[in-house]
């Protein structure tokens, strides 16, 4: 279940989102998730967003199992977020948004031969082993550029109709229908403006400008001060 402090309005919400949580955790092989609870995605600024986090898992953190450490998300966030599990005594989890091909950044370490067995762990013990992987190290803004570049990539090995970009992108036609943005383009390439981002973006991606980048965009220091606070 993905954690959303901001969508919880009214009286009637509260006893419908509070009955939905009882009965998941009622369920033994279950696990309820809080992911990235300190990313403000709506952008309402970090004092207002920790104020609904905090007010959330006062209501319900009773029903949930264990925040996310997330493997697309930057240092400093997954910081204040392991900091918000010590504060409410909240096992973490190793998870990831990387809607892309890069293999996740993050993952749990267990001995567990089930998923039943692993949600007995996390849920019951509270043992959450985690391992970050290499790429985690790389700067987040040039691994956000890959996902992007990912994103818009060709990949001639994959099934027909989604070997380019506009065929694995839908929007709703004239009639409200979703189809592919290459069903739709009016002479059947996209338009001159949007081709020329995304050679940009294709550009972006090549070896010299993003070597050039990662030197920019270097977190060797977030990366010590983590470890930092970790031998801490």
């Amino acid at each position: 279940m993905d954690g959303n402090a901001g969508g919880v309005h009214g009286p009637s919400s509260d006893a419908r989102l509070t009955e939905i949580l009882i009965a998941l955790n009622d369920e033994p092989d279950v696990l309820v998730v809080f992911n990235h609870p300190a990313w403000d995605l709506y952008t309402i600024g970090r004092e207002k967003h920790e104020f609904q986090v905090n007010e959330f898992l006062q209501k319900y953190g009773a029903y949930l199992h264990a925040l996310e450490l997330n493997g697309l998300r930057n240092w400093d966030e997954n910081r204040r977020a392991r900091r918000l599990a010590d504060k409410w005594n909240m096992a973490m989890i190793s998870g990831g948004d990387r809607h892309g091909v890069e293999p996740n950044a993050n993952i749990n370490l267990t001995n567990a031969t089930s998923f039943t067995e692993f949600v007995h762990e996390i849920r019951r013990e509270k043992k959450s082993d985690m391992l970050f992987m290499p790429q985690y190290a790389e700067p987040w803004k040039l691994r956000m550029l890959q996902s992007a570049i990912d994103a818009v990539r060709s990949y001639p090995e994959f099934p027909p109709g989604s070997r380019t970009w506009d065929e694995r992108i839908y929007h709703p036609d004239a009639n409200g229908i979703a189809r592919p943005l290459s069903e739709l383009w009016p002479d059947g390439t996209p338009p001159l403006a949007l081709a020329w981002g995304i050679r940009l973006v294709q550009l972006m991606g090549r070896r010299l400008v993003s070597g050039s980048l990662r030197m920019v965009w270097s977190e060797s220091h977030e990366l010590r001060l983590a470890l930092g606070e970790r031998d801490g």
